[in-house]
């Protein structure tokens, strides 16, 4: 069974759906650490519910983003995790964390990599943006993560069709639910041996 960490910094929805997984035993992990920089977040609350160890690790508790992302990665090396998982998390990965960690972190990014990627965009504001460039297919995408925003080898993507008279929130709860099936499954496939990105 692999161990998961979670980084996440808003609701953590792709996260329940994660746990929810865990627990019916689709998918054969446990997710043992969940790390939020906002204090508030839906993911701390989603995580404690689940008896699931969480912290809240930001400049306020540390003083500073070095500081902070140096206790991140001690944090993941003390729960012994396999993957860190990126769900909705809204800091990039600085060399603390990936330098002890890279090629077993994954983002998730609600497009199709590389399109609608890079500072600025993530979550609804990528959607908007697809709506507003009227194309015709959208998605969601994994990927390893590299030291700038949406970089790094893609390891899977879903396509979500963006149907006529589609509104944003249309095409964001289409591709949010297409993001959670892609992350399961592909965790799945990498518990088995069946996809190997090491």
């Amino acid at each position: 069974m692999i161990r998961l960490a979670v980084l996440a910094s808003h609701e953590g929805s792709t996260l329940q759906a994660l746990i929810d997984a865990c627990a019916a035993q689709s998918l054969d992990a446990e997710v043992v650490l969940v790390v939020s920089n906002n204090s508030k977040s839906g993911s701390l609350r989603r995580a404690a519910a689940a008896n699931i160890d969480t912290r809240h690790i930001s400049t306020k508790t540390h003083g500073s983003e070095d500081a902070a992302n140096h206790a991140i990665a001690n944090a993941l090396a003390d729960a012994e995790v396999d993957w860190v998982l990126l769900l909705g998390y809204m800091k990039k990965m600085d060399e603390a964390i990936l330098g002890r960690f890279s090629g077993r972190i994954i983002n998730t990014h609600p497009a199709l990599l590389p399109n609608f990627s890079g500072q600025g965009f993530f979550g609804r504001k990528v959607h908007e943006a697809v709506h507003a460039a009227g194309v015709s297919m959208t998605g969601a995408t994994l990927h390893l993560v590299g030291c700038e925003y949406d970089t790094g080898p893609v390891i899977a993507q879903i396509q979500v069709p963006v149907l006529p008279g589609d509104n944003v929130d249309d095409i964001e709860q289409r591709v949010k639910t297409a993001e959670r099936k892609l992350l399961v499954d592909t965790l799945q496939k990498i518990c088995s041996g069946s996809l190997d990105i090491l």
